[in-house]
């Protein structure tokens, strides 16, 4: 029963989603020669590569089936123009998974955007595209008055599970407990349709995580929830999020200058802005921008 209402509640909320983002005329990429010579050799036979996701990540990755829309797959369908090959989406269950899948060489990369952070950055490369903020979705009118970490104290927290945010409130129970409160009762998910619904059935009394999805999820909502903690660090610094690969990957070069493209020609603006993420829009991609988690 549990995992139909789950069911059920992802599929409504994708399809409104997939209704309120405008079909544009994307900008048509043409082939950039010199790019795509950059490709390993088994790419440019095969004329493809696989991205891997972790389940829907809206409005970047709204995964339905095994279809995705969404921010990125407008964004993958140019770069895929650009190299002159096919890029095809994968799910898997959780991050972890996804980062132990481009690791292994099961995918050749994650376009994500996945956080960027240097402890993740030992074992991978990351293109950042886009910076992101990390706030709270609670219940309309905010009954337990979360707006920032202190305030989570003894309060049911929904994060994605292997995520930084995870990590973030993990600390951050550790540290109410330190100063004589109680702890966050801490609850992981794998996807975020499932973190949301927590929130939703008053399971949890808020969810942490990217501003990005949360403020798409809470227009979703029929005015059930609303955003906390907006403008607050929150236990982060500046937080940028990317495209994944191996460590030392020639892919890692490659897309950055691919992404670059997107940015000068305008395309990647256009799609920002048809999604709703004018806000998480950098002037130029880079390679390992992430800054250190909160010790």
């Amino acid at each position: 029963m549990h995992s139909k209402l789950i069911g059920s509640a992802f599929v409504g909320l994708m399809l409104t989603g997939l209704a309120l983002a405008e079909e544009a005329a994307m900008p048509q990429q043409s082939v950039n020669e010199e790019l795509r010579a950059r490709l390993p050799e088994k790419i440019r036979a095969e004329g493809k590569m696989i991205s891997v996701n972790n389940g829907s990540f809206p409005p970047y990755e709204i995964v339905m089936g095994t279809e995705m829309d969404g921010a990125s797959e407008d964004l993958t369908e140019a770069l895929g123009q650009l190299l002159g090959i096919e890029i095809e989406h994968a799910t898997v269950g959780g991050l972890p998974a996804l980062l132990a899948g481009v690791n292994s060489g099961r995918y050749q990369f994650a376009f994500g955007p996945v956080g960027d952070f240097k402890s993740r950055e030992e074992a991978n490369d990351f293109v950042d595209w886009v910076q992101e903020f990390v706030v709270f979705a609670v219940q309309r009118g905010n009954p337990k008055s979360i707006v920032s970490l202190e305030t989570s104290c003894g309060n049911r927290i929904a994060v994605m599970a292997g995520g930084s945010a995870e990590r973030v409130i993990q600390a951050q129970s550790e540290k109410c407990k330190v100063d004589g409160k109680a702890p966050v009762g801490i609850q992981s998910y794998t996807d975020q349709p499932s973190s949301i619904l927590a929130v939703r059935s008053k399971r949890a009394d808020a969810f942490f995580s990217s501003q990005a999805p949360l403020t798409y999820f809470v227009s979703q909502a029929n005015g059930q929830l609303e955003l906390t903690g907006v403008g607050e660090k929150n236990g982060f610094d500046n937080l940028y999020q990317g495209a994944v690969v191996p460590k030392g990957s020639e892919l890692g070069p490659l897309l950055h200058d691919a992404v670059k493209i997107l940015m000068d020609n305008g395309t990647y603006e256009a799609i920002m802005k048809k999604w709703g993420l004018e806000n998480n829009m950098i002037k130029q991609p880079g390679i390992n921008l992430g800054g250190q988690l909160p010790k």
